[in-house]
């Protein structure tokens, strides 16, 4: 009996001692297979790995990030290396910029910030970075910024089906010669699952505290109680989607008086899964041309034409599909009174004869939109004034005792704004 302990003991040993091992080869697998779809589900962030040099209790690996601005097309190349740490069941790697977080001759951290990326052979990534007090200072332009220590995490797991993401931020304040800026209290916590292709579900609570404008030569602005909250819903055995964003103010304060509550929803409903996947997938192709070495090229202008031709399939077939958007509800508190709204708009659900008879998206397209504005905001506020004055003109915004209302529907392509119908050309 005691000679099987032994061997038992030894064949522990030998597994525990080869654990390494076969923890360091999977981690560079997941590695390579991370960054290859990163860089193939998005263009603006693409991850290039130069040297991985796997050891047996641990590895290094170099490599750059390339960040692009989706407006200018800029682009922002930093150079990283990393040390990762093998133990039994799972790998740790800490990331460093090779130039540092900060550039040379500045001081803008009262310690370095560490970037850390721990893996699991059963799938489980947790991606986390720990910020200290900031302090940078732009002399040229005379701004500032300043923020408190942070922390910004992202647990993926189930294979990559699964993510919970946490940022925490108690205080970030920018300042310069137009503006003052003091955030207060910012938090994110969002859960996601994978749906299907580029399709999530899940949950996301965002809020801030405050924020403090405060302009060199006007009296201070303060929002309180700023929160967004959105959901994506699976339903139909996963063949339709529901998803969801209201943005919520509790309080505005200006010059000694309080406006609050405010509220702005959106909302899609009864998306088709396929057809909204396809329609995201298209255009993502399409933002990545735009940014490509030959962007300007015969063969990148032939592929933004096929990848156009699918933008227009999906959407025939989101909206044959059936499905409604809009704004369902807006609620403004003004010193003058309550700004209140909403906007629908819905295709429905066709045939596979009425498909293909299908000529335009908008061709079926209904909807309704309300819109009531306290009238004294047109004649005390000249800005206001300058946005609404047109409507008022034309008679799409009417009195009605002591407000201006709006009130619209869409159907057969024709919108009837307080009784004046308006045909639409065909857009779409």
């Amino acid at each position: 009996m005691k000679a099987k302990w032994i061997i038992a003991g030894v064949g522990v040993l030998v597994v525990a001692g080869a654990m390494p091992w076969v923890v360091g080869y999977v981690t560079e697998q997941q590695w390579q297979q991370a960054t290859h779809e990163l860089n193939q589900s998005q263009p603006f962030i693409q991850m290039q790995t130069d040297d991985y040099r796997r050891g047996y209790f641990g590895s290094d690996l170099s490599g750059a990030v390339t960040m692009v601005d989706p407006e200018s097309g800029q682009t922002h190349r930093i150079a990283y290396r990393a040390g990762v740490t093998h133990g039994i069941t799972g790998s740790f790697m800490d990331f460093v910029p090779v130039e540092g977080w900060a550039p040379k001759g500045t001081d803008w951290f009262q310690e370095r910030p560490r970037l850390t990326l721990e893996t699991r052979l059963w799938g489980t990534v947790v991606l986390e970075l720990e910020a200290p007090a900031m302090a940078i200072n732009n002399p040229e332009t005379g701004e500032s910024l300043r923020a408190s220590s942070g922390v910004a995490r992202i647990e993926v797991s189930d294979a990559g089906s699964q993510a919970e993401a946490l940022v925490v931020w108690p205080q970030i304040s920018l300042s310069g010669p137009d503006m003052n800026i003091r955030v207060n209290n910012f938090r994110i916590e969002q859960s996601m699952a994978h749906l299907i292709g580029g399709v999530w579900t899940g949950t996301m609570d965002a809020s801030i505290a405050s924020v403090e404008l405060t302009p060199p030569d006007a009296a201070p602005l303060t929002i309180e109680g700023l929160l967004a909250r959105s959901s994506a819903e699976a339903k139909d055995r996963a063949e339709r989607l529901d998803s969801r964003l209201s943005i919520e103010v509790k309080k505005v304060r200006f010059e000694d008086q309080t406006y609050g509550p405010h509220k702005l929803a959106f909302a899609l409903e009864n998306l088709d899964v396929g057809s909204w996947n396809s329609l995201s997938t298209s255009m993502t192709e399409l933002q990545g041309m735009v940014f490509a070495p030959d962007a300007g090229g015969r063969e990148t202008f032939e592929r933004q034409m096929e990848a156009m031709g699918q933008v227009n399939t999906a959407m025939r077939n989101l909206a044959a599909a059936g499905f409604s958007i809009g704004v369902p509800e807006v609620s403004l508190d003004t010193p003058e009174g309550a700004v209140t709204g909403n906007l629908v708009l819905s295709h429905p659900e066709l045939t596979g004869e009425q498909k293909e008879n299908m000529l335009m998206v908008m061709q079926q397209l209904t909807g309704d939109m309300n819109l009531s504005v306290p009238a004294v905001l047109v004649d005390e506020y000249p800005a206001v004034r300058m946005q609404l004055a047109p409507l008022v003109k034309q008679g799409l915004l009417v009195p009605d005792g002591d407000r201006l209302v709006l009130s619209a529907k869409l159907a057969n392509m024709v919108v009837e704004v307080n009784g004046q119908e308006i045909p639409l050309p065909p857009v779409f």
